[in-house]
């Protein structure tokens, strides 16, 4: 039977929607994707550095909030002393300060094997402090690796870091659609930049560094235009600096995740994410990217930013992380500071314990 011209028309046009849709789709994963010129380093590749990271398995964890929490970016002011555990593995980001609560919890259900205990992260103060801004203020919190190390590490070592994060059930999330968890790197280049000062002129290569990252968005139901609560990733970024979305995840699929990222050689980052708490594969890459059009050089710290509305009343949503790990492909360097700090740390538990006797 012959479909009349009208009826037609309104099938091609629609089936040309629908190819116009997926391309555009497509167009948009590939406009964000760099070409693959060279090995891609699996977060948990190489040798996981223990000097770096935890596990939040030790009875005595805990955190020193020294307040008010530092807020640099918003009005160059930093509170000493910083924030810092016990531990000395973390510390109070100076940039936007540290989360209002950190807290050990019970390993939320179907974690890692053996894990009985996990790191929750709340936060209602963010922004500066003593102020509400009504708006999208974060905070951080860093795992120290160069200040812990004593060096940064470099991008021709293949470094890596890995996470599991707990997306709570929709019903307990701040009722926000937008940014709510961040996973980050801290990253130096070499890089053309104008000189500073009164009478300075032309460019010159400057030290530059950037915060390369996964961002989680929540889509609240509530919210205009959204049927269901979901979550989207985004990476920042591409060569423009602009953050895109890379992955949908489904109420359904809440729970733990395991979320990496890698540096290679040529200083690429590279964004993994995996449901479950398995560790993570070469099919879990979600994009390969140059944030900004930069080139990574090295490595200086690991993070994570806690956002909420900052009206002085709302918590954030309260996630948990287990086992933040950092590895390391070329791993000789890094064997060696971490081998001279641990002896020196001996000596000095050694030589305490002589004076005491």
């Amino acid at each position: 039977m012959r479909l009349p011209t009208s009826s037609f028309l309104l099938v091609a046009a629609v089936t040309l929607l629908q190819i116009s849709t997926a391309f555009a789709q497509s167009s948009a994963y590939f406009r964000n994707q760099v070409p693959v010129a060279g090995p891609i380093p699996v977060p948990g590749s190489g040798k996981q550095i223990d000097y770096v990271g935890d596990k939040f398995e030790d009875p005595e964890w805990s955190f020193v909030h020294n307040m008010p929490k530092s807020s640099r970016e918003q009005n160059e002011r930093t509170y000493g002393p910083l924030a810092y555990s016990k531990n000395r593995r973390w510390s109070e980001g100076p940039e936007r300060g540290q989360p209002d609560s950190l807290m050990i919890i019970p390993t939320p259900p179907n974690g890692l094997p053996g894990s009985e205990q996990a790191l929750q992260i709340t936060t209602m103060h963010s922004g500066v402090p003593g102020e509400q801004s009504f708006d999208v203020q974060q905070d951080d919190l860093i795992l120290n690796v160069s200040t812990r190390l004593g060096s940064s590490v470099r991008a021709s070592e293949m470094p890596s870091c890995v996470v599991r994060l707990y997306l709570p059930h929709p019903d307990i999330w701040e009722n926000r659609t937008g940014p709510h968890f961040g996973m980050r790197l801290g990253v130096r280049t070499t890089a053309q930049k104008p000189r500073q000062g009164l009478f300075s002129i032309g460019t010159s290569l400057q030290n530059e560094p950037y915060w390369p990252g996964i961002w989680v968005h929540f889509r609240s139901k509530t919210s205009p235009g959204i049927d269901q609560d979901s979550v989207l990733l985004k990476v920042r970024a591409n060569a423009l600096g602009h953050d895109f979305p890379v992955k949908k995840i489904p109420a359904e699929q809440f729970g733990w995740w395991t979320f990496g990222m890698s540096v290679s050689p040529d200083g690429r980052i590279h964004y993994f994410a995996r449901q479950g708490v398995d560790d993570l594969t070469p099919s879990d890459l979600m994009v390969s990217q140059k944030p900004y059009g930069y080139e990574a050089e090295r490595v200086t710290s690991f993070f994570f930013n806690i956002c909420n509305r900052n009206d002085g009343r709302t918590w954030s949503t309260p996630f948990a992380i287990d086992d933040p790990q950092f590895f390391v492909v070329d791993s000789a360097r890094i064997d060696q500071i971490v081998e001279r700090k641990v002896q020196y740390q001996m000596r000095k538990a050694q030589a305490k314990t002589a004076t005491t006797r």
